[in-house]
């Protein structure tokens, strides 16, 4: 297959998959090429089940020289891929079984405001502090990086700050316009997480978004620069607020949790935790959990009492908190999900059907 060939076969398979809007394009030795739609794998039946030779050629292609020699080094690797600066993807090329393998996930190159994804606005809220650490959490593939692109698209409209991105890979392309925008890639720019967050303490940052709080140097870091008077956005691959707090102090060893805790009362801004569930009629709508740091989650957390925190978001909804069974109630209610998907996803099934059940309104304030 020659090299003309095989970008042109490449591109047309991701043109494909952006025109369909899908989220990821995979490419998988025995497999059609296939398309995630909506959360559901859709392979390209008309396209040539893929052979070892294929996707071989397309990581080849996909590649450069620096890519290649971090990929045979360590059997995997994650970078970013732009298609005529039209499309970018986030590109992983793996091994499986001896054969290349290729997931390459679509960054939609338009930052949505939250309003347009479905988030409550006041969210931004958490925009507007000087410091402090924000966490938004969930699985793999629902929507998280979309959020803090949306407040960091917010903060550049609105403010007049130095923001740093440190991300594995770089995903969304930021204009600046009132900012200075400054974002740094694992692996080209910096060689860790850690080492790019300890040198934003140096770099006049108000701002920094961090793609993943992945180990405990990155951690403690964080919180760290939270308590210095930066506003730190983060990622976890958590379930829920009081999930996520524990996972941050378990990190650390036995020795030092207290003292996490007490710093993690003081910096803590919020945890929102966030599912996209299949809209009944096509696409996706976010379910979501918003939990703020008032003073009774901050004791909690002090006390290592977080088991309840999940009391005090269903009590505090004139606040602005919303638990995620409460969210995926509101959808049902309004036709936007179907019960299965509900219950799919529902924390307390019992409790999502006595809420819609005896008809209760919830309401997310906007």
């Amino acid at each position: 297959m020659s090299s003309l060939h095989v970008e042109q076969r490449i591109k047309n398979l991701l043109r494909l998959g952006a025109q369909q809007n899908a989220s990821d394009v995979h490419f998988a030795v025995g497999r059609h090429p296939t398309l995630r739609i909506d959360g559901k794998l859709i392979p390209l039946e008309q396209e040539a089940v893929l052979l070892p030779e294929d996707t071989k050629a397309f990581a080849d292609y996909l590649m450069n020289s620096h890519h290649k020699e971090k990929f045979l080094e360590n059997g995997e690797i994650d970078f970013s891929y732009g298609l005529e600066d039209k499309v970018r993807f986030r590109t992983n090329v793996f091994y499986q079984r001896g054969y290349v393998g290729i997931v390459m996930r679509i960054i939609n190159s338009n930052i949505r405001p939250l309003e347009d994804l479905g988030i409550p606005q006041l969210v931004y809220e958490f925009a507007n502090f000087s410091q402090g650490l924000f966490l938004v959490t969930g699985p793999v593939g629902h929507g998280k990086s979309t959020t803090l692109a949306a407040l960091v698209d917010y903060i550049n409209h609105n403010k007049k700050h130095h923001i740093i991105t440190i991300e594995d890979p770089i995903e969304y392309m930021y204009e600046q316009d009132r900012c200075i925008i400054t974002q740094r890639e694992i692996g080209q720019d910096s060689q860790t997480f850690g080492g790019a967050l300890r040198a934003s303490l140096r770099e006049d940052a108000n701002v920094v978004l961090i793609g993943e709080m992945r180990d405990l140097e990155t951690i403690g870091t964080a919180i760290t620069a939270a308590e210095t008077g930066h506003l730190i956005f983060a990622t976890l691959h958590t379930n829920d607020a009081a999930q996520t707090i524990d996972r941050i102090v378990d990190t650390f060893p036995s020795h030092q949790q207290n003292q996490i805790r007490s710093q993690l009362a003081n910096v803590l801004l919020g945890v929102m935790s966030q599912r996209l569930i299949p809209h009944a009629n096509g696409g996706r709508v976010p379910a979501i959990e918003i939990m703020i740091k008032n003073s009774a989650v901050e004791n909690l957390i002090r006390e290592d009492k977080t088991y309840q925190i999940d009391t005090v978001i269903e009590t505090s909804q004139k606040e602005g908190m919303i638990s995620l069974d409460k969210s995926l109630a509101e959808l049902l209610q309004a036709g936007d999900i179907t019960l299965d998907h509900a219950m799919t996803y529902a924390k307390n099934r019992d409790y999502v059907r006595m809420l819609v059940g005896r008809g209760e309104q919830i309401h997310i304030d906007e």
